[in-house]
């Protein structure tokens, strides 16, 4: 049997289950999940190899309508990711009633694409399967899927389900990445998102979406197997400096020790990690910053 390789988009709304189906499809935690919309900010490469073929999988932010420069640099990438790959996953909710016009501007790009399409209903375990068959039907209508596959990114045979069909649509190919290679993205990018999960998953609704990460210090001691790091958390106001902190600084704390925990999963290392936290007034509309944070083109 020829080996195949390509790239596979996975693009939706905010909040479908986008990077909890990409952690399921390679095994490994590499986006970063929680149950508040626009958690990934950047387009996330995750390489799935095995000897018959490799996945190069390109998670991306939710697609939304922009409120500052950073929602715009989030769509540019979510713009760029469907460009020049060989098939394009689409995310859809099980509870949605029928198709809305975020979906319906989704589909109108997907016809400029030109790739093969998937369409994945996600969230299956939240509704009675009579009401799936309507929402099926609207979407079948509405554009050409090479299949239609409701799961529940949240179960482990979901992965099979979608891996076999994605192989019969991959071209023949070579390697990309060398066989062993995970992620592009590096140690120091993966430590940010880990410590921007926590800030996502711990804190109320209004904080987490004012809140920047940039590690100032990643350095490696391979003699020892530790890895210390150091990182500053931005907020846009005085008042989120607090709660991000916490009473006699049991939030930051919370959140450093189980950022600490994930990147001694991922890194297979002992970690040392320290936060501090600082206010940067409107910073998603500062280009510098935004910058300094690794939110820039890569043209």
């Amino acid at each position: 049997m020829a080996f195949k390789s390509g790239f596979i988009t996975i693009i939706g709304r905010p909040n479908v289950g986008k990077s909890t189906l990409l952690n399921l499809l390679t095994g490994e935690k590499v986006a970063i999940m929680s149950n508040k919309p626009q958690t990934t900010r950047t387009s996330i490469r995750t390489v799935l190899t095995t000897d018959d073929y490799q996945m190069v999988f390109v998670d991306t932010p939710g697609m939304h309508t922009p409120k500052n420069k950073l929602g715009q640099f989030m769509m540019k990438e979510v713009y760029n990711s469907i460009e020049d790959v060989d098939v394009i996953i689409y995310m859809v909710e099980a509870t949605d009633k029928k198709i809305g016009k975020g979906d319906s501007r989704i589909i109108e790009e997907l016809r400029k694409a030109g790739a093969p399409v998937i369409l994945v209903i996600n969230k299956i375990d939240l509704v009675e399967k009579e009401s799936l068959l309507p929402l099926i039907a609207q979407y079948a209508q509405a554009y050409e899927f090479e299949e239609i596959i409701p799961v529940s990114a949240l179960n482990a045979d979901t992965k099979n389900q979608v891996l076999d069909v994605l192989f019969k649509l991959l071209p023949e190919g070579e390697l990309y990445y060398p066989e062993d290679m995970l992620t592009d993205q590096q140690s120091k990018v993966l430590a940010q998102e880990l410590i921007r999960e926590k800030l996502l998953q711990l804190l109320s609704e209004e904080v987490p979406h004012g809140i920047g990460i940039e590690i100032i210090s990643f350095k490696e001691d391979n003699d020892n197997n530790v890895i210390y790091i150091d990182a500053d958390i931005y907020c846009e106001k005085k008042s989120h400096k607090g709660i991000v902190i916490g009473k006699n600084g049991t939030m930051l704390k919370r959140v450093g020790t189980l950022a600490r925990q994930d990147m001694e999963n991922l890194f297979d290392a002992k970690v040392v990690l320290k936060l501090w936290v600082k206010v940067k007034d409107d910073w998603r509309n500062n280009d510098f910053v935004l910058n300094e944070l690794g939110y820039k083109d890569k043209d």
